[in-house]
């Protein structure tokens, strides 16, 4: 069956409209920042199903990944039946299923969490004909993105000895040169992308109650370092990209340890992070001598916490949605609010943005379109897309299309 879904995307792959942009191939896009990369054409101005056009839409089961896409195809991650993790591919024009892979990885997640359902969490990573998958119960699969065969799989808890974290595996894994980089396993852990072997484990010491970080890893020259940023339960750090070495970490207060957010990288040197029960917070890096690096906090602002909405950066200012549910505008020199809106949206926000624009989605199913200025907050326009299926998966964009994956299905919708 795999090979007869291989051999029909072949043939529909001759339709694929191309594009300029990047594919929206990981975590967050391209770059793991949210930010649209290539293309002239800037987000419309209106939302209106004249504008904006269903392209296709399929029933899945449950499930919080993000939805990516690599060489006109779509991947989305889904919980089947309690019991199994599936990774399925779609041709990213018609919604035409092409292959479907799964494994018995399902569980149950504790607390304040089970209230939104044990679904998988991770976003997969696409990258040179491969996709990277990382599964609730701290597994790792490697897939041919073409034809969905596994090419090989770890197990963290079997290979390094851990518990499975009693969040599951949350993190995305993150592909550079030859190489993964994940925080699983109960550590940040770097992977040989071609066999799966272990290069090196850090960090195995640093985590809070329940295991593996929430957060996800970034790449960035800092201080004329080119190193790895993690955001674990406790504290924030930057690993030597070949040895796994700590050049500097500080702890990131949090309640429970729900640092949950992205490094965002401000500039040649800064971070900046939110927690939940810590506000917020930017960290500059910088290198002493002989390749010795410190972090010093520039501002913590504590209140305008964080909680798992991942913020963009537009000519200085901060543009974050707080645990308060507002949006707040803050000044990236001083951490202070500029402006915050009145009106309170949901508990989640995803944003992209291209140019001074910034579309938005919150687990409501609300779509919001709206201009960056720090003189006011300026919506464009809003459109209620999913509204009895919570959307809590990021939003993504390839090209002039938003992928949309909610609770129950996943939506394809096209700018004309």
């Amino acid at each position: 069956m795999k090979q007869l879904h291989a051999f029909l995307f072949s043939l529909g792959s001759i339709f694929t409209v191309s594009t300029t942009f990047a594919d929206w191939n990981q975590w967050r896009g391209p770059n793991r920042d949210g930010v649209v990369v290539g293309g002239e054409m800037g987000f419309p101005d209106s939302l209106s199903e004249e504008k904006l056009i269903k392209l296709w839409s399929t029933p899945l089961a449950e499930g919080y990944s993000a939805p990516i896409t690599l060489n006109g195809r779509l991947y989305t991650f889904e919980t089947k039946t309690k019991e199994n993790e599936i990774l399925r591919a779609f041709s990213l024009d018609s919604g035409r299923p092409i292959w479907d892979s799964s494994w018995a990885g399902s569980m149950k997640v504790p607390f304040f969490a089970a209230k939104n359902g044990s679904w998988v969490r991770s976003t997969p990573t696409a990258n040179n004909e491969a996709v990277y998958a990382g599964g609730m119960k701290d597994v790792l699969v490697k897939f041919d993105a073409s034809t969905g065969d596994e090419l090989w799989r770890i197990d963290f808890t079997k290979r390094d000895g851990t518990d499975v974290p009693s969040f599951g595996q949350v993190g995305s894994p993150l592909y550079d040169d030859g190489h993964l980089f994940v925080q699983a396993g109960l550590a940040v852990a770097k992977i040989n992308a071609e066999t799966g072997e272990t290069i090196w484990r850090a960090m195995e010491d640093q985590r809070a109650m329940f295991g593996s970080a929430f957060s996800s890893p970034v790449i960035a020259t800092l201080a004329g370092k080119r190193q790895l940023i993690v955001q674990a339960r406790l504290n924030i750090a930057g690993l030597d990209l070949k040895t796994g070495e700590e050049l500097w970490n500080l702890p990131v207060k949090a309640f429970r340890g729900m640092n949950i957010l992205t490094p965002t990288i401000v500039g040649e040197n800064r971070i900046f992070t939110a927690s939940y029960g810590g506000g917020s917070f930017l960290f500059e890096i910088s290198q002493k001598d002989q390749g010795k690096f410190k972090i010093d906090q520039v501002w913590n602002n504590e209140k305008l916490e964080g909680y798992m909405g991942n913020p963009a950066l537009i000519d200085g200012y901060i543009y974050l949605h707080g645990r308060d549910k507002k949006l707040h505008c803050i000044d990236m020199a001083t951490g202070e609010a500029i402006w915050s809106t009145d009106e309170e949206f949901g508990e989640y926000w995803s944003m992209v943005q291209k140019a001074n624009r910034i579309l938005s989605l919150d687990q409501r199913g609300e779509l919001l379109l709206f201009e960056a200025s720090p003189d006011e907050f300026k919506p464009l326009d809003r459109r209620k897309i999913s509204p009895k299926d919570p959307t809590w998966a990021h939003i993504g964009l390839d090209g002039n299309r938003i992928l949309i994956r909610s609770l129950s299905k996943v939506t394809v919708y096209q700018w004309n």
